[in-house]
């Protein structure tokens, strides 16, 4: 994977809910992978005010956000959720700023690119001002099918998720922490962030059913993959779950393809895709897991077997860090891309 220190421009970049996880997260990758800064502008609401975080042996303050925060800014990577997107991103890029978009407030929106750098990375050539970050199961998902989908064109794709705490930010975390702990001293789990008890437990992801019996997490799979491939042909089934794990995601999926792949066939392409680490060792029974992802910036991806049930299809189990690939590592490799 490319790192931004062989890049040479230097830009000015402010990021937007900088002490939330998914910020705190991004602070790491700008720092990790050596991203050319000029100059670094912390935002985050009025209750973080007065703080200050360390980044690269300083100390930066913590400035409250403002229509008036972006004078100057060359990139502003938004992590503070869709109704601070739609607040502010305008007078961002009124300011001259491009904006990365961490939430779900634009992408959808047909204006502006929805990339995922090892799959779609031209698109942000399109850009109008803002780009779009998607879900982050979708992410995880398309960074490990895109090098089936270049052998042989995808029809169908049936998922199943199994969706870390991280996913709804440092509180879903400390939920998940709290409740464990409490259990554990023989005390019930109290749900607040969550709808059910989250220790010990797992639960249909918790977002609005539609009349479709799919939630708004399932939905954004279906439609995000489709907007990312630029194929509106793609059929994606998914189920959408909540489990008692902090920070990564992983997705059972199985892909039907317009022609027969073999596993082999699958592994090659795989092994040398951008992104991607194959964890597949059928003697060891080792294959993609959660704590294995945790703090990775690859997507994990193993049990590659053939379909039993389907003449062209290939099952994988994939995992992928939430807080990394599935938000601050893909923007930040948007911002690259920008470079």
């Amino acid at each position: 994977m490319q790192e931004s220190k062989k890049m040479g421009k230097k830009m000015n970049v402010a990021v937007v809910g900088a002490t939330g996880a998914v910020g705190v997260e991004v602070l790491k990758t700008l720092d990790k992978r050596n991203f050319p800064l000029k100059g670094l502008r912390l935002l985050a609401s009025a209750r973080s005010e007065n703080r200050r975080l360390l980044f690269r042996d300083e100390e930066l303050p913590v400035e409250v956000l403002s229509a008036d925060s972006f004078q100057g800014i060359d990139v502003a990577l938004f992590c503070a959720g869709a109704a601070r997107s739609r607040e502010f991103a305008a007078a961002a890029v009124a300011a001259g700023a491009v904006v990365v978009d961490n939430s779900s407030a634009f992408r959808m929106d047909p204006k502006v690119p929805l990339v995922v750098p090892e799959v779609n990375g031209e698109d942000v050539r399109k850009h109008q001002g803002i780009i779009a970050n998607p879900n982050c199961t979708t992410t995880i998902m398309l960074v490990a099918v895109k090098p089936l989908y270049d052998i042989s064109p995808i029809r169908r794709i049936v998922v199943s998720t199994y969706q870390s705490a991280s996913g709804a930010g440092a509180k879903g975390m400390d939920e998940l922490w709290t409740q464990t702990a409490d259990v554990l001293a023989g005390k019930p789990a109290k749900p607040v962030t969550f709808q059910h008890p989250y220790a010990f437990n797992l639960f249909s992801h918790n977002t609005t059913i539609g009349e479709n019996g799919y939630n708004e997490e399932e939905m954004k799979m279906v439609n995000e993959t489709r907007k990312i491939m630029h194929d509106d042909t793609i059929q994606v089934c998914p189920t959408c779950v909540r489990v008692p794990v902090l920070r990564s995601h992983a997705e059972s999926i199985v892909v039907e393809q317009a022609r027969k792949v073999s596993v082999d066939e699958a592994l090659a392409a795989l092994s040398k895709a951008p992104g991607i680490k194959v964890v597949d060792d059928r003697a060891a029974n080792h294959f993609p897991m959660p704590n294995e992802s945790n703090d990775q910036y690859d997507v994990l991806v193993g049990r590659i077997r053939e379909d039993l049930s389907c003449a062209n299809g290939l099952a994988l189990f994939v995992c992928g860090d939430q807080l990394l690939k599935g938000a601050a590592l893909n923007a930040v490799q948007i911002a690259e891309l920008l470079v």
